[in-house]
């Protein structure tokens, strides 16, 4: 769910004055002989919105004998782009945070040693977008949705847009804010929500369109939610003027959660015709040096524990069919019943195009 491929809850916690947590353990831990045979450490690299509450990275350690040291590297492709420059002597045992935007590049510079996690079974055939290889497992989805300031559009008397085409009206000129498709992966997830909706040939001119109507472009999404959007506590503070932003419909649960004391309902509202879903997948690291113990972790970040503790930490939706939701997420989040989808392998043959043109039309 952005500064990552996930929602950035650490971004927002930081932003509202709350700590989160990175993980535990240390790199003094390490083997030796650089096999990873005796290791009691496992390093997962990641973008910045990794997070797992302590007890459950506890429990992976009281389970397996290692503990984890999380390596975190800025947005997603930013992360995915260090690890593709260090192929083959990574920085860790583990990347996590490839999603289906992203994942040809992860696939095509060989990145992954493949492993067949223990209960994928559990993991529905849809996500599961190397079944044939096993070079990546699918941990969890989001969906990458315009989100809007209730209390903008209540003050103007204005109903929030909702769907793609109502973002050009001449109602919403200079209102939305969104990441860079080049930059950012919410970003790049909105570019291709728009090529779902209008085409390979039409979501130029939709653009021109969307230019035209004042849309105003950052590099990240810490930057856009919690500088420029108004209905977040970090934009509030900011006195940002931007009622609507590209971020995720499971934002609106992020805003109560860490409100103090909690609202009743939340501030933010998902235009939810403007969705594309997003998959996030982790994998084994080609030259990870404690194997056995990335493989260990794979395995723990499709079981219950981890899937149960998601919806709260990172505010993604858990891809094993046997983890519950709270209701904090249920109550709060928006429910994406049809959201904008492409297919994995257009994404790989068009992306760069894609978001070359996107550059020109938009940025320069």
């Amino acid at each position: 769910m952005r500064t990552t491929t996930t929602y950035a809850a650490t971004a927002l916690a930081a932003a509202l004055g709350v700590t989160a947590l990175a993980g535990c353990g240390g790199s003094g831990d390490e083997a030796s002989d650089g096999t990873g045979g005796g290791s009691k450490t496992v390093t997962l690299v990641s973008h910045d919105s990794f997070n797992a509450s302590d007890a459950v990275l506890k429990a992976f350690t009281e389970e397996t004998g290692y503990k984890v040291k999380v390596l975190k590297s800025g947005d997603a492709g930013a992360a995915l782009n260090q690890e593709i420059l260090t192929k083959g002597s990574p920085r860790g045992d583990v990347f996590f945070g490839a999603d289906n935007t992203l994942l040809s590049r992860a696939l095509d510079n060989g990145l992954f040693t493949p492993y067949e996690a223990k209960g994928l079974d559990r993991v529905p055939a849809d996500v599961q977008l190397d079944a044939d290889q096993h070079r990546v497992t699918p941990v969890d989805t989001g969906d990458i949705c315009v989100n809007y300031d209730k209390k903008y559009f209540a003050d103007k008397k204005l109903d929030p847009p909702q769907t793609f085409d109502d973002l050009l009206k001449p109602a919403y000129k200079n209102l939305l804010v969104t990441e860079n498709a080049a930059t950012s992966s919410p970003g790049l997830g909105f570019l291709l929500g728009t090529v779902a909706a209008h085409g390979e040939t039409g979501y130029q001119d939709y653009w021109k369109k969307l230019k035209d109507n004042g849309v105003k472009v950052v590099d990240g999404w810490e930057q856009a939610y919690n500088d420029e959007f108004s209905g977040s506590a970090g934009g509030r503070k900011a006195k940002a003027d931007r009622p609507l932003v590209v971020s995720y419909a499971s934002s609106p649960p992020v805003e109560v959660l860490y409100a103090d004391p909690q609202p009743t309902e939340a501030p933010t509202g998902v235009a939810t015709g403007t969705c594309f879903r997003q998959i996030e997948f982790a994998g084994l690291l080609d030259g990870a040096r404690n194997e056995a113990g990335g493989k260990a972790l794979l395995d723990f970040l499709i079981g219950k524990r981890f899937q149960e503790d998601m919806p709260l930490n990172m505010f993604v939706n858990p891809v094993a069919k046997d983890a519950k939701l709270p209701e904090l997420f249920t109550k709060f989040g928006a429910t994406v019943d049809e959201p904008a989808t492409v297919a994995p392998e257009k994404i790989a043959k068009n992306r760069e195009q894609w978001v070359q043109s996107w550059s020109s039309l938009v940025v320069k």
